[in-house]
């Protein structure tokens, strides 16, 4: 499988925030949910000109059931259609006995799930048009058949597929708050040299849980993983993750600043019409 590699500072594509998005300077690429294109990408999104990662919701790559062909077709289309460097998806299911969650729930960490997406990962890699990149989940529970932690299940994973990381600082964060584990401890362990880009978000709590909702501004402790991460020297390519409660133009542009300086990147939002004072 080639290697991609992506530099710089990106953000997830939302047609709520598009008009934002089209005035940042040296946007480095944008990540759109595969699901929302049909037959033509939106024309806003075919202005930007930069690189665009179908970033896909369905495909339930963590199943023990077989992978819809179509939803793969479809996955290959837009990958085609907006001449996407990268696909990505996430080490997660999403249905079983064609009853759908509706959200993605984590896949156990055994050796039999792990054949399973191993399994399913190499069937859609065949069926794409550009090489395939899989993402972290955040994950309220733990299924009590583990028999790998996630470090060691991700790089079987890698290992076995050759496929890439698409590394979710925020879920980690998110895995590590609800279980009263050290931040940097957890990061670390996992397969970093393998990152194709970084997923950056901000949540809420709930219940006295902490929900990855990418509808709140990034935590300072999130900033700092990332900090640590490029000190530590690894310089991924970075986005921000934002879907829904959008923010005031300029609070959306301090926090991309914010994501900027603790990756050590350059800032993207110096082009913009709006006030800054």
């Amino acid at each position: 499988m080639r290697r991609v590699i992506l530099q710089g500072l990106g953000i997830g594509w939302r047609p709520e925030i598009a008009g934002i998005i089209a005035q940042l300077d040296n946007l480095a690429f944008c990540e759109v949910i595969a699901e929302s294109i049909g037959s033509a990408a939106p024309p806003e999104l075919e202005r930007l000109a930069v690189p665009v990662i179908p970033h896909g919701i369905s495909l339930s790559l963590g199943g023990a059931e077989m992978l819809d062909p179509r939803r793969i077709d479809h996955l290959a289309r837009v990958a085609e259609l907006l001449d996407a460097p990268m696909v990505s998806e996430h080490i997660a299911f999403v249905r079983a006995g064609g009853i759908e969650a509706g959200h993605l729930l984590p896949v156990p960490r055994s050796y039999e799930a792990l054949d399973a997406l191993t399994r399913n990962i190499t069937r859609t890699q065949d069926s794409l048009p550009a090489p395939l990149a899989v993402e972290n989940i955040a994950a309220l529970f733990d299924w009590p058949d583990n028999e790998l932690t996630e470090a060691e299940f991700l790089s079987e994973l890698i290992e076995r597929t050759g496929v890439h990381l698409v590394l979710d600082i925020a879920n980690v964060y998110a895995n590590v708050l609800n279980r009263q584990r050290d931040p940097w401890t957890e990061l670390s362990r996992l397969p970093l040299d393998h990152i194709a880009y970084c997923h950056i978000a901000g949540g809420s709590f709930r219940n006295g849980r902490y929900h990855d909702t990418h509808t709140d501004p990034v935590p300072e402790p999130v900033l700092e993983m990332l900090t640590r991460l490029t000190a530590e020297g690894h310089h991924p390519a970075v986005m921000l993750e934002r879907d829904g409660n959008y923010p005031p133009a300029l609070e959306l542009l301090d926090e991309l600043d914010a994501i900027a300086d603790a990756a050590g990147l350059s800032r993207i939002t110096a082009g913009t019409h709006w006030s800054r004072a």
